[in-house]
C-alpha cells in the first residue's frame, strides 16, 4: 500500500465508484474527543500503525464539555466529533458507547454514562444495574455493548458502529478494563470483560469492532 501525497480530498467519480484521494502528512494528528484514559489507550492500541499520531483532546490543549443530546449513539458520536473539529480544525474521532439491557427495555442505552448520575462513581453505577436485575434469571439478563465512532475532517465525515452480545453478571468480577466491564459477562469465554486479557478484549469488544471498521475506512482513504 502507498501513502498518497496530497493535502486535500478530491472525490473523483469513476463509474459507480467514488474514490477519495487524500494527502496524508505523517506528522498529522488524529484527536480523540474523550477524557477517558482507558478509552484513549484502547484506541491507540487498535489503531496502531496508521500514519498519524493519536492524542486526546486534553493533550491537544482542549477541555470541552459537549452536550450529548442525540437520540442514538451515532448522533451523539457525530455531535462530539463535530464540536471538537470546529475548534481544532484537524482530524477528529469521537465515540459514544453504552450498555443496552433487554430486561430494562434497552436501558441505560444513550444515558449509560449518566446512569445514576454523571458524577457518580462507576462502582455505584454497576451496583445499581445489579440491583435492578436482582434475582433475575440468567436467560433474562441478556445485554449488549454498543459503540458508534464518528470521524470528521475538513472534507470527510462518517460513522461506524460495533456491538457485542453478553449478559449482566450477578456480581462484579475482574480488575481489568473500565466502566461496566466488571459486570458484562461473555458466555463464550466464561469471563467478564474485566477478567479478559487485553489481547482478547481488544479483538471482541464493541469498541474493537467499531475501531476495526473505522480502520478499514481510513485505510481506503489514506492508502492505495
Amino acid at each position: 500500500m502507498k501513502v498518497l501525497n496530497k493535502k486535500s480530498v478530491q472525490i473523483i467519480k469513476t463509474g459507480k465508484r467514488n474514490i477519495a484521494l487524500v494527502e496524508c502528512v505523517m506528522e498529522r494528528k488524529l484527536i480523540v474527543a474523550s477524557k477517558n484514559n482507558g478509552k484513549i489507550k484502547e484506541i491507540k492500541k487498535i489503531l496502531d500503525g496508521l500514519p498519524f499520531e493519536i492524542i486526546s483532546m486534553k493533550d491537544a490543549g482542549f477541555d470541552l464539555d459537549i452536550i450529548e443530546d442525540g437520540a442514538t449513539f451515532e448522533e451523539n458520536a457525530m455531535l462530539k466529533a463535530q464540536a471538537l473539529f470546529n475548534v481544532v480544525n484537524n482530524m477528529v474521532i469521537a465515540d459514544d458507547s453504552g450498555l443496552e439491557i433487554d430486561f430494562l427495555n434497552g436501558a441505560p442505552g444513550v444515558f449509560t454514562s449518566r446512569f445514576a448520575g454523571e458524577s457518580t462513581e462507576q462502582s455505584v453505577k454497576n451496583k445499581k444495574i445489579l440491583y435492578l436485575l436482582k434475582d433475575v434469571e440468567p436467560r433474562y439478563r441478556k445485554a449488549r455493548f454498543v459503540c458508534s465512532i464518528a470521524f470528521v475532517s475538513e472534507n470527510i465525515k462518517f460513522t461506524v458502529t460495533g456491538s457485542v452480545d453478553g449478559q449482566i453478571s450477578e456480581k462484579p468480577e475482574g480488575d481489568n478494563g473500565f466502566g461496566y466491564d466488571p459486570i458484562f459477562y461473555v458466555p463464550e469465554y466464561r469471563k467478564t470483560f474485566a477478567e479478559l486479557p487485553e489481547s482478547i478484549k481488544n479483538k471482541i469488544s464493541h469498541r474493537a469492532i467499531a475501531l476495526q471498521k473505522l480502520r478499514n475506512e481510513l485505510d481506503k482513504i489514506f492508502f492505495r
